[in-house]
């Protein structure tokens, strides 16, 4: 996005064991929340985690938004921490737009195992607990177009949910043709739109277009501010502009400016109020020794068991007085994410650390990115002071003048947005990747028809020509009047 600026370090060891540094468990980035108390009691007493304060413009579930999306976007399956690499000789397995490939994959005839046999149209879908999850193999692993959608129990039930979404979508076109009604958006001619391939397609563009409203209308502005929304969308990009069907994802995007949704997650939550023999399901983020477990008591993936399952009315506004809030956007970073997993790091090697920051900030290095500083000059926006990242002047490598994107990003965010919002450096780069990715991408609703709204009813069963994440839910039947939850 920035080939002109040059690398905010040189990769030198005193510069990677001043990163580790940043990075690391109990250091300056972590939020030292008491993880000796229990999951419930990091939620209610907010003085267990006092240095997560509550963001009070975003629900809990906006995380595992960001998060989902992230996943629908980039896939890197071959730079190694710290190495520095050529960014154009890491290809992205992902398909770089927001078709959500990480849901349907290569199709029906392309990946057949995320289909059901009995109704190709149809994306497969199991439960086996209380109520949804995803397809699993004999040894529960998920069988899914990305694996990293299994990561955690709130990514699960988005996948499954987009998959219930798809099905009922199925549902809804058969309706549609057999009384002879075509929505807006349709087109082909009426000898291909009642096959199963007709039908499949008519379903995921649906799907598809729905879900691209989503994120410009409802978490585009959640993660970058509204007004900064309305000028990208109605004067374009100043600094990522892709031709059409030339779609990539620059590295200050993917390795630094999205990763700001890693500041979000909370060290726990309450996964559904009613699953655990009744009374709500807490469980933290990550907890040591639950890898393997039938039933952790953590909220990991790769299980599936009855009290497994998302209540949505936790993370996301229904009115009924249950949401949750969001943290703010800053530098410290729940005290979990301190010390993930191994199974939830893909293509983890010996030696790597295990921290989340450490990872996040090694990839500076791997990719060579600019500093914060330098891209704020570029962008002619106010740059943020040493004064500002005089926590980094100690490490004695320039960092304070010179600062890795991502810690800039965050930083910006908290002192120039209160947290509440990305910054002008963070948020430009998020939402001008995200409208470059809809605009060059001929098959997204802003190209084939930017005049489109939504056809599909909204919660209230009323086709309003609005869309949100509650009234997806609700369309899907995973929202909490659906499930007598």
């Amino acid at each position: 996005m920035f080939p002109r600026l040059k690398p905010f370090a040189s990769a030198t060891p005193q510069m990677r064991a001043a990163l580790l540094e940043i990075g690391k468990a109990g250091g300056m980035m972590d939020a030292k929340d008491d993880l000796t108390k229990s999951p419930a009691e990091l939620i209610t007493n907010l003085a267990l985690s006092a240095n997560n304060p509550n963001n009070p413009n975003q629900t809990a579930g906006t995380t595992f938004m960001g998060q989902f999306l992230d996943h629908d976007m980039t896939f890197d399956q071959t730079s190694k921490l710290g190495i520095p690499t050529e960014p154009r000789r890491s290809p992205n397995a992902r398909n770089p737009t927001l078709q959500l490939d990480s849901v349907y994959g290569l199709g029906p005839r392309g990946s057949p195992q995320l289909y059901n046999p009995a109704d190709r149209a149809k994306l497969r879908i199991e439960s086996g607990g209380l109520f949804e999850d995803l397809p699993r193999d004999a040894n529960k692993v998920a069988i899914l177009a990305d694996p990293r959608n299994d990561e955690n129990l709130m990514l699960a039930g988005l996948q499954a949910a987009f998959i219930k979404f798809h099905n009922r979508a199925v549902d809804y076109v058969r309706q549609q043709g057999a009384t002879n009604r075509r929505d807006p958006d349709e087109d082909g001619d009426d000898d291909d739109r009642n096959s199963v391939e007709g039908v499949f397609q008519r379903a995921r563009r649906l799907t598809v277009w729905h879900h691209q409203w989503m994120v410009v209308h409802e978490f585009l502005p959640l993660f970058i501010g509204q007004p900064l929304v309305n000028d990208i969308m109605s004067h374009g990009g100043r600094f990522f502009r892709p031709e059409e069907g030339e779609g990539y994802i620059p590295v200050e995007f993917s390795v630094a400016a999205y990763r700001f949704g890693h500041s979000l997650i909370r060290p726990s939550y309450r996964a559904n109020l009613k699953g655990d023999n009744g009374a709500p399901f807490f469980g933290m983020i990550f907890a040591p020794g639950q890898v393997g477990s039938p039933d952790p008591i953590d909220l990991s993936g790769g299980a599936r068991a009855p009290r497994r399952f998302i209540g949505w009315q936790t993370f996301f506004d229904f009115n009924d007085g249950n949401v949750k809030p969001n943290k703010i956007i800053d530098t410290r970073l729940s005290t979990p994410l301190f010390n993930l997993p191994i199974p939830t790091i893909f293509g983890f090697e010996n030696g790597q650390p295990t921290s989340l920051p450490q990872r996040n900030l090694l990839r500076h290095l791997t990719f060579q990115l600019p500093s914060g500083q330098a891209i704020a000059r570029e962008m002619g926006v106010p740059a943020l002071s040493a004064g500002d990242l005089s926590d980094l002047q100690g490490l004695g490598v320039g960092l304070e003048t010179s600062t890795p994107l991502l810690f800039y990003i965050l930083r910006e965010a908290h002192l120039m947005a209160s947290g509440l919002t990305l910054g002008p450096v963070g948020g430009r780069i998020v939402g001008e990747v995200f409208a470059g990715m809809l605009k060059s991408d001929d098959e997204s609703y802003l190209s084939v028809n930017r005049n489109w709204r939504p056809t599909l009813p909204a919660r209230s069963g009323a086709v309003t020509g609005d869309f949100r994440m509650v009234d997806f839910l609700t369309f899907a039947g995973v929202d909490p009047t659906s499930r007598g939850q």
